[in-house]
């Protein structure tokens, strides 16, 4: 019996899937280790913990960098995920010219709820991998702030974060990667009740 295969894709072939409208304009999708993957839909705790992000970070990041909220990043030419949020190095023609690519990011960001398990495996593995510096996972399901820092590979070849650091919706945690030390107040950010 022969062995089948699954196809496989490069964020070329992705792109042009795209343009031809392969793809419906309303499905989510990101195309991770050349699979393309359904993301999972949004619920109401997502939508707020999204919301207040996009109201909190702006105030607490510097002009020096770019804001952007799910929006695809370019890891590999097979993979290209959409994180909740990636701030990145500013740059004059705010990436008209292409997606942000490794050497950009300074930190990521997921609010996970029903994805949890998803992003604490293959998308850390995933960003570690690619040197992203700064991984934080907005825990809807335990109500924490899970932060990720300096990454490495195991012996057996796994990439992952030496430092973890879990913080209360009552606490407030320092922004990474910036000059000036600014301060997020994780109470104005994680839903009511969480």
């Amino acid at each position: 019996m022969a062995l089948i295969a699954a196809k496989r894709f490069s964020v070329e072939e992705y792109h042009r899937l795209t343009e031809l409208g392969f793809f419906q304009s309303d499905e989510r999708l990101e195309l991770i280790h050349g699979e393309i993957i359904q993301m999972a839909a949004k619920g109401v705790a997502h939508e707020v913990c999204l919301t207040r992000l996009l109201r909190e970070l702006p105030k607490c990041l510097a002009e020096t960098v770019t804001l952007r909220c799910q929006s695809p990043i370019t890891l590999s030419p097979d993979s290209e995920p959409e994180p909740d949020f990636a701030i990145v190095r500013n740059r004059d023609d705010d990436y008209f010219e292409g997606h942000p690519q490794p050497a950009d990011i300074l930190w990521l960001i997921e609010v996970s709820d029903s994805s949890l398990a998803y992003d604490q495996s293959v998308k850390l593995a995933m960003y570690a991998a690619h040197g992203i510096t700064h991984y934080w996972i907005f825990n809807l399901l335990d109500s924490v702030l899970e932060c990720y820092s300096d990454p490495y590979q195991n012996q057996q070849g796994t990439w992952a974060y030496r430092m973890k650091r879990i913080y209360l919706p009552t606490e407030t945690v320092m922004i990474p990667q910036l000059d000036t030390q600014s301060l997020l107040a994780l109470g104005k950010v994680f839903p009511p009740n969480q």
